[in-house]
């Protein structure tokens, strides 16, 4: 079995269940859309890698922590600058978790631990939020100039 310490992204969109009961195609396409022109490409510049999608969230992986940080904020950013233009009723609100640990690599995958935890931060993030472990506040605090609120 092979492992590796990595840093792990997890996103989820607030309230997809009632977003598709609403327009289910409209925001299929509307999330396809956001995923091919925003998620990928800021995952991409940030030197992270997707490796697993999931509906309306998907899982990230990145060799450094700054970068996968920078990749969270730019995000949220981009989807809060977005949102100013679309109806509310239509609008994407993004948790993110972010965590750095061992995961075990199974081909293009990761599972374990590592992958759990920055699930179970992104649960936790508040809407259009980023809530990152204790392990990367203190890999980031003194490299980003984004300040960190303790739970």
């Amino acid at each position: 079995m092979d492992r590796k310490l990595t840093t792990i992204l997890a996103t989820d969109v607030v309230g997809y269940t009632s977003l598709m009961e609403r327009d289910e195609a409209g925001t299929h396409e509307r999330l396809r859309e956001s995923r091919l022109a925003l998620f990928e490409p800021e995952i991409a510049r940030h030197r992270g890698r997707i490796f697993k999608q999931m509906g309306d969230g998907l899982l990230a992986e990145f060799g450094s922590v700054v970068g996968a940080v920078e990749c969270a904020v730019s995000l949220q950013r981009a989807l809060a600058e977005r949102n100013a233009n679309v109806p509310e009723d239509q609008r994407f609100e993004v948790r993110i978790g972010i965590n750095l640990g061992e995961v075990i690599v199974e081909g293009d995958d990761r599972l374990g631990e590592g992958v759990n935890i920055a699930a179970r931060l992104e649960q936790i993030a508040e809407p259009g939020g980023i809530c990152v472990s204790g392990k990367v506040v203190k890999e980031v605090e003194r490299k980003l100039a984004f300040r960190f609120e303790s739970m």
